[in-house]
């Protein structure tokens, strides 16, 4: 169990890194929409690759349906949820600047799921662990974009930009080690149930998240290939491990 939870928490520093670079670069040099919407291509192709490369074997090879059908369920109903508490707050504060604590609060829960994922990926196995971090550690690239973007926006110093991006990672690295506390030693139905609601998450993150805001800017053939680009590479680097 503790060589688990090192592992873990290894791995779980990739992605709790990339958002503190993410906010750094922002809070100094603001990325370009086109240069957003390409990052957001290529992490939802490397997740959408990982979704079939990692955890849609383990689920099949169960062949315990009702465990599928009430775990994908309550995936999909927690994000819903999840991005209507986001839009309503978003809303309540539409005539006001939105504050650091505001925006961690919005983003953090967001951070928090995609670590909680990671714990998700080891409960399947240790490959699919390290495989599913290194693709959410691109999805948290752009989150460390996204959020210190709109803290400077908003006239945040670069000193408080960074130490929020610094407040994300930790809640990224907190999310993995309560994910595989709670996840490690489960088998079974409660696992399947378990990886189908990791399953709906991931898959939720790709189509109602990254494509959905990287298809706001007007898009190249090169922009799309990167999708594709990303879902190669990921899939090569499954067959090869």
């Amino acid at each position: 169990m503790g060589n688990l939870r090192f592992e873990v928490f290894a791995y779980a520093l990739l992605p709790a890194v990339a958002i503190v670079a993410g906010g750094i670069f922002a809070a100094f040099k603001p990325p370009q929409a086109s240069a957003r919407s390409i990052i957001q291509h290529f992490a939802a192709g490397v997740l959408f690759s990982s979704i079939g490369v990692e955890l849609l074997p383990n689920i099949v090879r169960e062949h315990a349906p009702v465990e599928v059908i009430l775990g994908f369920s309550t995936g999909v109903g927690a994000m819903l949820v999840l991005r209507q508490w986001t839009r309503a707050r978003a809303k309540s504060e539409s005539d006001s600047q939105q504050t650091a604590s505001s925006l961690i609060a919005t983003v953090g829960v967001d951070v928090a799921i995609d670590g909680a994922l990671v714990g998700v990926g080891f409960a399947a196995g240790a490959e699919s662990g390290r495989l599913l971090a290194l693709a959410l550690a691109l999805e948290a690239l752009f989150l460390g974009l996204s959020a210190a973007g709109a803290l400077t926006k908003s006239g945040a110093s670069r000193r408080r930009t960074i130490s929020a991006t610094l407040v994300l990672a930790l809640l990224f690295v907190l999310g993995a080690g309560t994910g595989t506390t709670l996840l490690a030693g489960l088998k079974g139905p409660y696992l399947e149930v378990v990886l189908s609601f990791g399953l709906a998450a991931l898959l939720f993150l790709v189509t109602e998240e990254l494509l959905v805001e990287a298809h706001q800017e007007l898009e190249t053939p090169f922009t799309t290939a990167t999708f594709f680009a990303g879902f190669l590479l990921f899939l090569v680097l499954g067959m090869i491990n």
